[in-house]
């Protein structure tokens, strides 16, 4: 499946984890040290994992910044 790369990003400072540890925290929120557990565990398949290795690879590239104009969208 493909997704269209504005609509993850904005999906990004929208979009809630719907569970676990850090259920109900927007997905920009989620702590790297998380992120990168569920790099080594492995992202969930779907949407939801394209969303949280996106957000992976944006904190490990410190690209948090890229964000910030899309909180006020």
């Amino acid at each position: 499946m493909e997704y269209n790369h504005k609509e993850i990003l904005l999906s990004l400072v929208r979009t809630k984890m719907p569970y676990g540890k850090y259920k109900d925290v927007l997905l920009c929120n989620i702590p790297v040290y998380y992120l990168e557990w569920l790099k080594r565990e492995g992202f969930p398949k779907g949407k939801l994992g394209v969303q949280l290795e996106t957000m992976y690879e944006i904190k490990i590239n410190g690209l948090d910044n890229l964000l910030t104009p899309l909180k006020n969208l």
